[in-house]
Formats: C-alpha cells, structure tokens, sequence
C-alpha cells in the first residue's frame, strides 16, 4: 500500500476511534481496567494461563482433542465472547434526519442476547425489546441489534446491560424516550448453585415518555413478549 494510502487510512482509523471513544464516554462504563497489550498480544496471555488452568484440572494437553484447546479458548475470548470489551469494535452507526417527522414509537422485538455473567462467567442467554420515540434523528434498524450485541460482548451483569444499551441509544438519538426490555435465563442459576432450569430475570429502563407517559409505557410492556417456555 503507498504511502499516502496509509495515511488515509490511519486519518480514518483515527476519526472513526474519536467517535466511538465519544460515544462510549457517554455510556456507564463497565468495571474494566486500561492495558497496552495489543489483541494478538492478549491470546497469547490468555492461551498461556489456560493451559495451566487445564494441567491443573488434570486435563492431558497431548491429547488430539485438547491440544489446541488454549489457543482457541483465548482467541474466542478476545475475538468473540469478550470483543464487546474492545472500543474498535463498537458498530459503525447510521444515523438520519426525521424528515419523515415520524413521532411515534419505533420497537425492535426479540433481539438475541448471548452475553456472559461476570461473577462465575457462566453465559446469559435471552432476548431484548428495544423502543424510542423519534425526535429529529432515526437509527437503521440493524444497528440496534448491534448495540445490544456489543454490550452483550463482556462480562456483565444484566442490569447494568440494560442501561448501557438506553444510555447509548439516548445519547446517539438525541433523544429521553428510550425504553430496553431484557429477559434472560442466567446459567450461572441453571448450571450451579440451585440449578434451577426454568426461572428467567426480567430488566427494563424506561426513559422519557415511556417512563412518564401511561400509555407509552403500556404500549412498550405489550410488546415485550417473554420468549421462554417454562412448562
């Protein structure tokens, strides 16, 4: 690649980073800590501790089918599970003027939610319901399920999931009426503990109307379906 190809590239690297690093600066922030280590750098680390983690479980590592049980556990964590947890792969937004001066609901049902628990790293698995009401910006519907993805992707609890999702909605729509519905099944209930295979937890943050307004907030609830069957 020349030269100045490069440079173009980076110049747009960089302003894409401004953006994201702005966007997310809005959202409350997760408990996480700053390092240097770059992503091949972060595989490597974590291929390293979980091979020791295995020798420790008593796990033969010569074995055809563990051998390469690290190195894809890291990259899966880095690359996949936990990739909500770096800012370069927050989704680029398409964001449009209103002109259609549309001013009631928008609702985005059953979007998957596969995130982890970051108290036994056990997964979290649901769906989301996400509302707003326009005001003078409207989203491409895909990037919504795109946000819920990438908060999704970190160690979470799912409480604070819901806010971050409202919270960056309300800053990049410039707008208070935002509602987010969750409804998971914790596997850290169903695969330890009291092992309880049917229980779900329900989280909502109800924003502007939707929060102030009765029938706002009734027109949201009815569509928050809860998808599991219990029976």
């Amino acid at each position: 690649m020349a030269k100045t190809q490069k440079s173009q590239v980076k110049k747009k690297l960089t302003a894409i980073e401004m953006i994201n690093s702005t966007i997310l600066s809005k959202v409350r922030s997760s408990p996480v800590v700053q390092n240097r280590l770059s992503v091949d750098q972060k595989v490597q680390k974590i291929e390293i501790h979980f091979t020791e983690i295995m020798k420790i479980l008593g796990l033969d590592l010569n074995d055809d089918s563990l051998r390469d049980t690290p190195r894809r556990v890291a990259k899966m964590y880095v690359n996949e599970i936990f990739g909500g947890l770096r800012d370069d792969n927050f989704p680029k937004i398409t964001i449009l003027e209103n002109t259609m001066d549309y001013d009631q609901m928008v609702c985005v049902q059953d979007i998957e939610v596969i995130s982890t628990c970051e108290h036994h790293f056990q997964p979290i698995d649901g769906f989301a319901t996400v509302a707003y009401i326009p005001d003078k910006k409207v989203i491409g519907l895909s990037k919504i399920n795109r946000i819920v993805e990438y908060f999704s992707r970190r160690p979470q609890v799912q409480e604070r999931l819901t806010k971050q999702i409202a919270d960056c909605l309300q800053y990049i729509l410039g707008t208070d009426n935002v509602a987010v519905h969750i409804n998971a099944k914790h596997y850290c209930v169903i695969s330890r503990g009291i092992q309880d295979t049917h229980s779900t937890t329900t989280t909502s943050d109800l924003r502007g109307d939707f929060k102030v307004r009765t029938e706002t907030r009734t027109e949201f609830l009815k569509q928050c379906r809860v998808r599991f069957n219990n029976n």
